[in-house]
């Protein structure tokens, strides 16, 4: 979301975009992020419930590498990041609402906007819901499709708050046990 002018105008502008698609290609040991950047993959390691991914961030500021687990019976990718001393921040995973498609080794991600910041045992909190918003108002997403994202967000919430905020706890319940380095 953009920040709010200081000259009284419109305060909350959406960053209007279509969804962000990527791609994993687990046989190239490569992932193909939503600008077009092929990049390393360290670890690709596939479950009967998931696709686990592990990679670095070669030359990011704040983030060394982050692993993700890619959940297509709940529709959503859980990332825990690494932080590279001095810029940890104060959350533990964070979950997008994804749609999951694999053909043969390449598994694609189209983002449906939302995501949940998780910190363990404590909160979840929903984020850019305005950018789901402006999807749909600038024909971007259909009604059909925001509905659905909305849907798998709030099950998302309500399963991960259910089990004490704890993302782990709550995949395992829902029968994707996942494992993290």
């Amino acid at each position: 979301m953009a920040a709010a002018p200081d000259d009284g105008s419109i305060a909350d502008v959406a960053h209007i975009h279509p969804p962000k698609i990527e791609y994993f290609d687990l046989d190239a040991k490569s992932n193909t992020d939503p600008k077009g950047q092929l990049r390393r993959v360290d670890e690709f390691r596939l479950t009967p419930t998931g696709l686990y991914m592990f990679r670095p961030l070669a030359g990011h500021p704040k983030i060394s590498h982050f692993e993700s687990w890619f959940l297509p019976k709940l529709n959503i990718r859980v990332t825990r990041q690494s932080w590279h001393p001095g810029h940890q921040l104060d959350f533990d995973f964070y979950v997008d609402v994804v749609e999951i498609n694999a053909i043969g080794s390449v598994w694609k991600t189209t983002d449906l906007y939302l995501d949940l910041i998780v910190r363990t045992g404590h909160s979840v909190t929903v984020l850019d819901t305005d950018e789901l918003i402006s999807a749909v108002q600038h024909n971007l997403l259909s009604a059909q499709r925001a509905q659905w994202a909305l849907e798998t967000t709030y099950s998302a919430v309500s399963g991960i708050s259910a089990h004490g905020h704890d993302v782990v706890r709550w995949l395992t319940y829902s029968g994707c046990p996942t494992t993290w380095r």
